[in-house]
């Protein structure tokens, strides 16, 4: 199913994802490669939903692990079952079996059935056909945690002191994705396939709204795809501090769709910014003229 970039082209637009020949070719190599793929780029062009497409596609469990400031290993790996692991050593008390003296003891009590796995060891541990691993936002992590990361990235292997290594009976299909809120440690950049992911041209939106949002009239699409479009070039974008996206870009045409909207005009277009934007400025941005200039017919 997947013998090509066309294939797998195909197959994500048959789960509702439409992906440009460069991102094919990108995440093509990282299956036949077996490499970690990182996307980059700007909040909302579509990084984690690729993820969830290609676990579709795949056949693959999706294993997701939301990165953020603070997140400790513990958290993205393992932790051991306290709590049963104090249980097991009273119970065995109780009975006066014993465990034996030093050794003796912490087999006892570190072993499989006492862990409980994380996204890291849940991915490597995934039965045929193995699992899709999101690494999501992982420049919201702090540098430790992408020094951490490296064994994994690099030899699909974890190291657990009181077990040993662990590694991937089934290599993970895994992704990264950052909004690049900071500039990632090079040793991860250089264990993974890179791809900077960004806003889809005209066509390519319509087609994803008009995927997206069957209810849309082929007119309602079309505005709204031209809309978005010319709100992130030049020289509309200066007004904003963020683009919408295209996730927010299916959203408003859900919503004008809900409002029975045959077209947008600016009055309909200000009320609903804050479906587009995210930021109470930007959202004050999109004035009644602004939106005027932006529902102007495209020249000939």
């Amino acid at each position: 199913m997947l013998a090509s970039i066309d294939a797998l082209q195909q197959a994500l637009a048959g789960v509702g994802y439409l992906a440009d020949r460069r991102l094919a070719t990108a995440v093509f190599l990282a299956l036949k490669l077996q490499r970690p793929l990182l996307l980059e780029g700007e909040p909302g062009v579509g990084k984690t939903e690729l993820a969830k497409a290609l676990s579709q596609v795949l056949q693959r469990q999706l294993i997701r692990l939301q990165c953020y400031d603070g997140l400790e290993q513990r958290e993205a790996l393992y932790e051991w079952n306290y709590a049963a692991q104090l249980l097991h050593l009273r119970v065995a008390e109780g009975r006066s079996q014993g465990l034996g003296e030093g050794d003796d003891a912490e087999r006892e009590v570190y072993q499989g059935r006492y862990l409980i796995r994380r996204p890291l060891l849940q991915a490597l541990q995934a039965p045929a056909p193995g699992a899709v691993l999101l690494i999501d936002e992982v420049d919201r992590a702090d540098e430790p945690f992408e020094a951490f990361l490296l064994e994994y990235l690099g030899e699909y292997q974890v190291s657990i002191p009181e077990l040993g290594t662990i590694s991937a009976a089934c290599k993970p299909v895994t992704l990264l994705t950052s909004n690049r809120t900071r500039d990632l440690n090079d040793a991860v950049k250089r264990r993974c396939l890179y791809h900077w992911l960004d806003y889809p041209d005209r066509e390519r939106e319509l087609a994803i709204v008009r995927a997206q949002v069957p209810q849309a009239s082929s007119a309602l699409a079309e505005q709204v795809a031209s809309f978005v479009a010319r709100l992130r070039s030049a020289p509309f974008a200066n007004a904003f501090q963020r683009a919408p996206g295209i996730a927010e870009s299916v959203e408003w045409a859900k919503a004008l769709v809900a409002l029975d909207t045959l077209a947008i005009d600016p009055e309909l277009a200000s009320d609903t910014a804050g479906i587009l934007f995210k930021q109470r400025e930007d959202v004050a941005a999109l004035t009644h003229e602004l939106a005027t200039e932006l529902l102007k017919p495209d020249e000939a």
